[in-house]
């Protein structure tokens, strides 16, 4: 990857959902954009945050697709990332998430 591009690994959509009163909600009802999680695969020299096996958080409306041997990837700018997952939670501090 050149720059500040990251090659992303969508994680797919489990399909249907509940609601918290326990409605299950079919795939096929869009009720607004939702971010998606990914696993980051590939990081160009440029990207500064977020590293190959990171996870992160992004918009799946602001994306290339490309499919490498059989698998879906989404091509992002280190920008596009809203959050990164961080797998230990520093102890009594957020969410875990940072910006």
């Amino acid at each position: 990857m050149l720059h500040d591009r990251l090659l992303v690994k969508a994680v797919p959509d489990k399909g249907e959902r509940r609601s918290n009163a326990g409605l299950v909600i079919p795939d096929t009802v869009r009720l607004a954009t939702r971010l998606a999680w990914g696993e980051v695969v590939g990081a160009g020299t440029g990207a500064r945050h977020v590293k190959a096996g990171d996870r992160v958080l992004f918009d799946p409306e602001e994306q290339g697709e490309v499919e490498l041997h059989g698998e879906r990837y989404v091509i992002l700018r280190e920008r596009d990332v809203h959050a990164v997952a961080n797998e230990v939670p520093e102890q009594g501090r957020g969410t875990g998430l940072y910006l």
